[in-house]
């Protein structure tokens, strides 16, 4: 039973893999597309700032699909989950979030909201980044009482 479980699992984390790929593959044509229209059209060569923040953060969607293939494809290899990759895509969905955001329709609280989960998931990212380059396991040694 268990034998057929993992080749089940297996199956569903290659078409998982496929599907990622279609749709970074999909998003990165449609970027191309909109920056080669947006191009063409008069006025020629420009971008207004609304337009450009929208390009920004499909840009910032398809290297979130991108690290997100990574993801699996680790998992695939490894079957385990690399932490750091997820921290990555957290950060570059949170990035994107950013660039995208309306200040002006937000108040205090949501913004400190957003900047503590900022601090939150860069302290996180150094702490593992610091782990793997110390060779520690990352987990806190506990104290006899």
């Amino acid at each position: 039973m268990l034998k057929h479980l993992e080749k089940l699992e297996s199956i569903v984390i290659r078409a998982l893999v496929v599907l990622m790929a279609l749709v970074v593959l999909f998003a990165s044509l449609d970027l191309a597309w909109i920056i080669a229209k947006d191009l063409s059209t008069p006025p020629y060569l420009l971008f207004d700032v609304n337009r450009l923040l929208e390009i920004f953060g499909m840009f910032l969607l398809v290297l979130i699909g991108i690290e997100l293939l990574e993801s699996i494809r680790m998992y695939l290899d490894h079957r385990l989950v690399h932490v750091e990759v997820v921290m990555t895509v957290a950060m570059i969905a949170i990035a994107r979030k950013v660039i995208i955001l309306d200040v002006k329709e937000l108040d205090g609280l949501k913004l400190i909201g957003i900047g503590v989960i900022i601090v939150a998931l860069a302290g996180g990212y150094v702490y593992i980044r610091r782990c793997y380059r110390d060779g520690s396991i990352c987990i806190p040694e506990r104290h006899p009482e």
